[in-house]
């Protein structure tokens, strides 16, 4: 593995917006106060981001129901053009789109311009799904009456974005949002905020009326979530976090009856079968794990390899990941960037002398860096099924595998986990595909390491979930069936 050391990263002209977004209009937090954004490559302050106090809150929700009733009754066909223009100006932009994402997130630059390329495709997807939003009209069995169902917007609805994707979560829940006639307030992960608020102010360019989109910071985040949530505007929450604050939301939403759809934690399986090509198998774990630095709720976290195939899979795995560059994302020619942050860094370093403890073998790899949130590209073997790195979602490039002898051995061990995001099986085909419908997960990739599309339903089972995000499904998490009975 090769490390370039962490140097700060060039000043750019980002015009970046650091402010609130309540009503259509651009301002600080009414309390005055600012936290600071960090580049975690360096941990130079890149912006001091408007805190929103309760008030700022209550605006933003107040300003969602004033705007609501117009928005909703905006033709279908004219909110698909705003968000169309949307996509077109985040096409023309999607250079200083991934910066931000660098700069902020420490992405390398290649996952930051794929993530602004992923991102801005809702836009497209979602704009072309409002206008086919379906329905039912039928005569009743009984012949009596005519059957009508419509849909209609479900109301203001509540936005929560992780960092690790914070272009890509933002636009997977505002798209569709809007596309169904909702307005919406977006709280951003305080690690993040600059992203968010840059899609906010190109959608304030596309056209977006004022009022139809709010965004908001708070500090601390969980009082003032609360306190949203109990509005009685607030009709529909969306949540991209970790299973154990989406626990917590699921009871604030069950005092009001508010809908609430969720994508939680995942700690998915990649199982290597002993039919799979190795080439093939090593190039799309490689992908499924270090994505995003493996900072992702997809990455590949469990790595079962059966033992006939075992040693040559690490063998050309862990040459693999020594071929990595590391250092910022700034400088294109590396692949992996930093971690969002130094306590990140030291949680999957925890992580990786907690497995050694417990009797894995670090093959390569397993040292952080000695400035800047990095930590190098690790492989363990002889690691436990059940042991606490196993059990745990690493979000961090560190690969743990292992051993196993027969396939049913692999399904058992790959169903062991209160999750069930995603998967992925690496095989001969038939056989991968059998194995993958005996997986308890929302989403499998055969011979593949990347799932995710807008024009798939994205989502888990177990407690990794509820509802689905992007496809066709997406837009109907933001739309309520009515149901008008005609006289025949």
């Amino acid at each position: 593995m090769t490390t370039t050391a962490p140097a700060p990263t060039p000043a750019t002209d980002l015009d970046l917006r650091a402010d609130l977004y309540i009503g259509g209009a651009w301002r600080p937090g009414s309390d005055g106060g600012r936290f600071a954004v960090l580049d975690p490559a360096d941990g130079s302050r890149i912006a001091d981001f408007a805190i929103a106090s309760e008030q700022d809150c209550d605006d933003a929700v107040a300003a969602a129901a004033e705007a609501l009733p117009a928005w909703s009754a905006t033709a279908p066909r004219v909110r698909s053009e705003i968000l169309r223009r949307a996509w077109e100006i985040l096409t023309a932009e999607a250079d200083r789109f991934a910066e931000i994402m660098i700069r902020e997130n420490g992405k390398s630059t290649a996952d930051a311009v794929a993530e602004a390329r992923y991102a801005t495709e809702f836009f497209r997807w979602f704009a072309e799904e409002a206008v086919r939003i379906p329905g039912d009209y039928r005569l009743s069995p009984a012949g009596d009456k005519r059957i009508v169902v419509t849909r209609r917007p479900v109301g203001v609805a509540l936005l929560i974005t992780p960092w690790n994707f914070p272009a890509a979560m933002a636009t997977r829940k505002l798209a569709p949002a809007l596309a169904a006639g909702c307005s919406v307030v977006l709280k951003p992960a305080r690690e993040t905020p600059l992203t968010a608020a840059y899609v906010v102010d190109v959608l304030e360019r596309a056209g977006v009326p004022a009022g139809v989109v709010n965004l908001v910071t708070p500090q601390p985040t969980g009082p003032a979530v609360a306190r949203m949530l109990a509005h009685p505007a607030v009709r529909k929450l969306s949540f991209t976090g970790s299973t154990e604050v989406g626990r917590t939301l699921l009871k604030e939403c069950a005092d009001r009856v508010v809908s609430a759809s969720m994508e939680l934690g995942g700690n998915a399986p990649l199982v290597v079968l002993a039919s799979a090509d190795l080439d093939t198998a090593v190039e799309g774990a490689f992908v499924a794990k270090m994505r995003n630095g493996g900072s992702a709720c997809t990455s590949a976290n469990r790595f079962y390899v059966h033992e006939s195939v075992h040693d040559e899979f690490v063998r050309r795995f862990t040459a693999r990941l020594e071929a990595v560059h590391t250092g910022p994302g700034s400088d294109p020619a590396n692949d992996l960037g930093a971690l969002v942050s130094l306590a990140e860094r030291d949680k999957v370093a925890g992580l990786v002398e907690t497995a050694r403890q417990e009797g894995a073998t670090l093959v390569t790899g397993g040292h952080p860096s000695a400035s800047g949130a990095f930590y190098e590209p690790t492989l363990l073997t002889d690691v436990a099924h059940g042991s606490t790195i196993n059990a745990t979602e690493i979000f961090g490039p560190v690969t743990a595998v292992v051993r196993f002898s027969t396939t049913d051995e692999a399904v058992d061990a790959a169903n062991d986990s209160e999750y069930g995001l995603m998967a992925y099986v690496f095989g001969e085909e038939r056989e991968a595909v059998s194995v993958a419908q005996r997986l308890d997960v929302g989403m499998v990739a055969v011979n593949r390491g990347v799932v995710s599309d807008p024009a798939a339903p994205f989502g888990g089972t177990k407690q990794s979930g509820l509802g689905r995000e992007g496809g066709f499904d997406g837009i109907l998490e933001f739309l309520e069936e009515q149901y008008i009975a005609l006289t025949a």
